[in-house]
């Protein structure tokens, strides 16, 4: 069963990011996401008309982290979340992986950036599409152990983060619970089940 100290952290933080007030602004240029048009021929003589999403101009490949930290809890983080029924994520640090990055820098800058902590080790889950249909990015899942703070959040201006320390027996009741409900961090904490289990028996 959660913690009902969990449970009150968390809810204090989907309240101080509640939607007031959401409007479209109208733009004549969109600058994060392009849409380019293809034709594509098939082997069967078939043509195919698609649309591909592109994000900032590049892979549009992203990390998403599950943070353990040397106390065998789990980072969770809370933003804005605008487009969602609720308006707010509680979700797994994840990010963009930048121009000439590893997916091992990506993973440290982004966890770095959105909660102050850095891993000792940084272990590869696997990586999967974010939309097969209209993008060719992927999202690498990372398991980033023995986590410490080691400085404050370094968010850009835009970026509003809260970030919460619970077990990971509490994250996955998150899930079933409803609060954590992207399927990033969902696939990224079942992706990681094994090893978590091989590392509580080894301690």
């Amino acid at each position: 069963m959660i913690r009902k100290e969990i449970l009150k952290e968390l809810r204090t933080y989907i309240d101080e990011f509640q939607i007031v007030e959401k409007r479209k602004v109208e733009q004549p240029t969109r600058h994060f996401i392009t849409v380019d048009q293809y034709r594509i021929l098939l082997q069967d003589g078939n043509t195919l008309y698609r649309d591909k999403v592109v994000k900032q101009g590049s892979s549009g490949n992203a990390v998403v982290i599950l943070p353990i930290t040397k106390e065998n809890n789990v980072l969770l983080v809370i933003q804005p979340r605008v487009f969602t029924e609720n308006g707010v994520g509680v979700e797994l640090p994840a990010g963009y992986v930048e121009l000439g990055e590893s997916i091992e820098e990506a993973s440290k800058r982004e966890l770095l950036e959105e909660t102050g902590y850095l891993a000792k080790n940084y272990i590869p889950l696997g990586s999967y599409y974010q939309d097969q249909g209209c993008m060719s990015a992927k999202n690498h899942s990372v398991l980033a152990l023995d986590a410490e703070k080691v400085s404050v959040q370094q968010l850009d201006d835009s970026e509003y983060i809260r970030y919460l320390e619970c077990t990971y027996e509490e994250a996955l009741e998150l899930i079933d619970m409803g609060y954590i409900n992207d399927a990033n961090s969902i696939i990224t904490l079942e992706k990681s089940k094994k090893l978590i289990r091989r590392r509580k028996n080894e301690i």
